[in-house]
């Protein structure tokens, strides 16, 4: 491609818009430009290596026997209530209305409608096994859009689908995926971690991510000093390695705490640590009070909570309710005498002597022990922290951050039931299929590269996702010997069908360098006045330093590159 007569420009100065590395930079390289909150234009610069992404995933996918199809973006919403999942979205799904009044949404995923074109070839066991999968647009209604591509309302996803008769053959089309995956983001040259993760909306027996190593990320990735153990922080098991206490259990006092209410207030009141009190969390749990006892050092991890109870959301519960349950101001909550349903960390029967709010304003009670009050359940409910033991090998476990690029589920009979995906097994009996569902986020990818590859001058792009492996830049494109030796060089290009990038704008050399660097092109030939002797000059963006050479070893060089 020639610049001269192209759709390209630059940024000198950063964003005020954005709030990553990434999204600055694509936006400054012109390659992504904001129409709206958590949504964008993918400008030519961009399409380039989001089509180079997309190469990727379609030859490994291709590679496992997949095959491509495209399922529509608008789709009835009843289709998502009869698999049980509208709930689930919640307000997170784009809704709308046709003109007869007819309920559809914008797909936010595709398993309902993968079990309906299932359904087409899949009545005997002997159809079995097969993969689909589709390149296509999805849609989220996030409730805080964020770091460019990273977050965004509509979004390109490539998902996948593997249908068997049993749980083997599922395993079998998985461990395939798995292997597809780690080819396909090893070919982007991304730092990542596999880690186990929680199921959530999507449901199933397994659900691992791909994470992006960054600084930017929003998964908190864990990991271990001494192991290859790895999970989300939403599921990671906290090990409980306290001795239970055999301090002599007290009688329970009630104590007039005035001005007391958080951990640190209370604790300073007594004079004790915050690992010597329990904290009472009111939370409104699918339109219900309930309170999670957690020791007074940890955090309530959310996603736990959730699934223990088998519940679809949850917040804070607001002051009027806890107030309501309570009888007291916000601050005091406790589990002795509470009117809602009790959920205890299990390291609380560890604990003995401890500290509770009173459901009393202004009070607290000390020498609380868990004889003092009937749980509902006693799970694993905290959050672990840096630090904590790795609950395979003993040693400390350790915290990344990580961008989710990819996913991968194994959906058992999930969707299959629901939708009525059945098939008929050797003895003539109706069975349903095994699904197993894989995905990537295409612009995730772009994005998370650039976090991931990029310096003071620009973005770094690696080879095989590079908009152009290759630019030529004359310096003077008014000296006819420079031009003609960057235009034989372009040819020689095109003949090879190499697709590289030729700047033969009118601009100064140094703005076109700046231009090559910031959009981060891997390889440049400068032809400058070395050109009438044969030689130009050959830069790698990832190394420092240029070398003159010859204009045949410069095509040996392209020749290498390519093939």
């Amino acid at each position: 491609m020639k610049l001269s007569n192209s759709f390209f420009y630059t940024l000198r100065e950063n964003s005020k818009d954005e709030d990553s590395i990434s999204s600055n930079l694509l936006v400054r390289a012109g390659m992504i430009k904001k129409s709206s909150n958590g949504m964008y234009m993918i400008m030519p610069m961009g399409k380039r290596v989001l089509s180079k992404i997309e190469n990727i995933v379609r030859e490994e996918m291709d590679a496992k026997g997949a095959q491509e199809l495209l399922m529509p973006a608008l789709i009835p919403e009843d289709v998502y209530i009869r698999s049980g999942r509208r709930s689930a979205f919640g307000s997170n799904m784009f809704s709308l209305l046709d003109r007869y009044n007819k309920k559809y949404v914008l797909g936010p995923t595709h398993e309902e409608l993968f079990a309906m074109a299932a359904s087409m070839d899949g009545r005997s066991y002997k159809d079995f096994p097969y993969n689909l999968y589709q390149i296509q647009t999805k849609y989220r209604d996030e409730t805080r859009p964020r770091y460019g591509l990273i977050r965004v309302r509509e979004f390109i996803m490539k998902d996948a689908y593997t249908f068997d008769i049993d749980e083997a053959g599922l395993d079998v089309q998985y461990d395939k995926m798995y292997d597809a995956y780690c080819r396909i983001f090893d070919r982007m040259d991304l730092n990542y971690k596999i880690v186990r993760a929680d199921t959530g909306a999507m449901g199933g027996l397994l659900s691992e991510e791909y994470q992006a190593i960054s600084n930017i990320g929003e998964d908190i990735v864990v990991g271990c000093e001494g192991c290859d153990f790895s999970s989300n922080l939403e599921i990671a098991e906290v090990v409980d390695t306290k001795e239970p206490s055999t301090e002599e259990k007290r009688e329970m006092e009630l104590v007039e705490t005035p001005n007391a209410k958080t951990i640190e207030e209370v604790a300073a009141f007594f004079g004790k640590r915050p690992e010597d009190f329990v904290k009472t969390l009111l939370y409104n749990v699918d339109g219900k009070v309930v309170a999670f006892c957690i020791p007074g050092d940890r955090e309530l991890n959310e996603t736990k909570a959730l699934k223990a109870l088998g519940a679809v959301e949850m917040e804070l519960a607001d002051f009027e309710s806890v107030e309501k349950a309570t009888g007291a101001k916000v601050g005091f909550a406790g589990p002795v005498g509470l009117s809602v349903p009790v959920y205890m960390d299990r390291q609380i029967e560890k604990m003995r002597n401890f500290i509770v709010g009173a459901n009393k304003t202004d009070h607290h009670y000390a020498n609380v022990n868990v004889e003092d009050f009937e749980p509902v359940a006693v799970l694993d409910l905290c959050q672990v922290k840096e630090g904590d033991i790795c609950p395979k090998c003993g040693a400390k476990l350790t915290f990344d951050h990580g961008i989710e690029v990819g996913n991968l589920f194994k959906l058992g009979t999930k969707y299959s039931e629901s939708m009525d995906l059945m098939y008929t097994d050797e003895n003539n009996a109706l069975r349903p299929v095994w699904m197993g569902s894989y995905g990537i986020g295409l612009e995730r990818c772009m994005a998370a590269i650039v976090e991931q590859h990029h310096d003071e001058h620009g973005i770094v792009w690696p080879d095989e996702v590079a908009p152009f492996k290759v630019c030529i830049v004359p310096v003077q494109v008014k000296d006819a010997v420079q031009l003609d030796t960057a235009n034989a060089l372009y040819d020689y290009c095109r003949e090879n069908k190499y697709d590289v990038l030729l700047d033969d704008r009118k601009e100064r050399a140094g703005v076109k360098f700046k231009d090559m660097e910031l959009i981060g092109i891997p390889h440049r030939i400068t032809v400058g006045r070395g050109a009438a002797d044969g030689m130009v000059e050959w830069a790698d963006r990832n190394k420092e330093g240029k070398e003159e050479i010859s204009i045949e070893e410069a095509k040996s060089r392209i020749d290498a590159i390519f093939r």
